[in-house]
């Protein structure tokens, strides 16, 4: 298995009832990324469910997940011909961390929209033009997060890194596994939470922790490298919602979502 697919591998203890180890990589700083545990409890609920793809996820955010063991619950609430929705909570020494309602359906790898509109996102740089985390280093030489996830960031949306944020709120990069795992709806989980938090760019510093997530599943991904477009409409009270779109390499949009969270200061 790839590297991504060992992290969110699960062990059935019981119906509907896993037990995973969080690994530390998809994290920072002992705090495991929201987007990572999306990954988890939708691979449990397409486990305990008829239905193939998460096509929707709420996830609330209750504490600070730590890498190390945890217990996945899925209690399922209606199951129907095209989806079933159920409560999935994550567990780590007998709390719940993160609970999710989620919802389960099966998309055609094939389908075409009957409706698009036109695309409402600034098209990305060139990778080549687009800083990586590691600032040139080797893959080989990186570690953590940045050593799972290969993002190249636009550079106009950087600024906040030398200390001169441009105060608009918005995040753009391209985005993949470095690993040989092609994308799929839970890798998609891990992208629309992979930006840099957009308010950096409003005069926020440090670590801006997500309160409440929900995410769309529109449609299947291609092979190749996604892009990721981060926006905000509002900051006030320090609180701020943040907007993500993914794009696929054949141009489609395969996923939405929208957080809300608290600002650093």
């Amino acid at each position: 298995m790839s590297k991504f697919g060992d992290a969110t591998a699960l062990r059935r203890t019981g119906e509907g009832r896993y037990d995973v180890e969080l690994d530390a990589d998809f994290g920072f700083a002992e705090a495991v990324n929201g987007g990572y545990l999306m990954a988890l409890l939708g691979r449990a609920a397409v486990d305990a469910a008829a239905h193939a793809h998460p096509v929707s996820t709420a996830a609330t955010f209750l504490r600070t997940a730590k890498p190390g063991p945890a217990e996945i619950a899925v209690d399922v609430r209606k199951t129907g011909r095209t989806a079933t929705m159920a409560l999935v909570t994550l567990r780590q020494g007998d709390r719940p961390v993160t609970e999710a309602l989620i919802t389960t359906g099966t998309l055609a790898a094939d389908a075409a929209p009957a409706y698009a509109g036109e695309r409402p996102v600034p098209a990305l740089p060139p990778i080549g033009e687009c800083p990586d985390f590691g600032n040139g280093k080797d893959a080989s030489a990186l570690e953590g997060f940045a050593a799972c996830v290969d993002m190249r960031f636009d550079p106009a949306t950087m600024g906040w890194l030398d200390g001169r944020p441009t105060g608009r709120p918005e995040q753009r990069a391209w985005f993949r596994l470095r690993d040989p795992h092609e994308p799929d709806p839970f890798v998609l989980a891990l992208a629309v939470d992979a930006l840099p938090p957009v308010a950096l760019n409003a005069g926020a510093r440090g670590w801006c922790p997500t309160v409440e997530l929900t995410w769309h599943l529109r449609a299947l991904p291609a092979p190749g490298m996604l892009e990721v477009h981060g926006s905000s409409r509002m900051i006030s009270d320090g609180w701020f919602d943040e907007e993500v779109e993914v794009w696929d390499s054949a141009g489609r949009l395969v996923a939405q979502s929208r957080q809300i969270a608290r600002m650093a200061r």
